[in-house]
């Protein structure tokens, strides 16, 4: 039954990216945010910091649930650590292509989620913005997507 908490972790970090990413990333914390939509040179960014936001905790959780006996938090970091992964493989890799795999995709899947996040990047203030989820876009971007196919 614990295996459950790893996919409802899942699905709760998407809302969890979403709210960070339109009310800490475009709010508070833009300053750490800004050299993601105004391109400065260089491989790193000072947004790559929000990836130790999330592996921190599911890195404690997965730690002190495993000295406490394998309990619930270790099934609760691993989810964030699974939502994590998914992050790096769509955000860092597919759409913004920071490495250079999978550059020729066509899948309608990928494509809607590579066109949200290029219009969300259309704007270059903290207060302006759309399409501030991940993996769930609106779904206007999956049906052009898959029109295209």
């Amino acid at each position: 039954m614990m295996w459950l908490l790893i996919p409802a972790t899942f699905l709760f970090m998407e809302f969890m990216a979403w709210f960070m990413h339109k009310y800490v990333m475009h709010g508070f914390m833009w300053y750490l945010h800004k050299d993601h939509h105004q391109t400065e040179p260089g491989f790193f960014e000072k947004n790559d910091v929000f990836f130790l936001m999330f592996a921190i905790p599911s890195w404690l959780l997965i730690m002190y649930g495993m000295m406490a006996g394998n309990d619930f938090r270790v099934f609760i970091g691993l989810g964030i650590l699974a939502y994590g992964l998914c992050y790096f493989i769509v955000h860092d890799v597919l759409i913004h292509q920071r490495f250079k795999w999978l550059r020729n995709t066509r899948n309608w899947y990928a494509r809607a989620v590579r066109k949200a996040h290029y219009v969300h990047h259309k704007y270059k203030n903290k207060e302006d913005g759309e399409c501030f989820g991940m993996l769930v876009v609106p779904m206007q971007y999956f049906k052009e997507a898959y029109k295209k196919r």
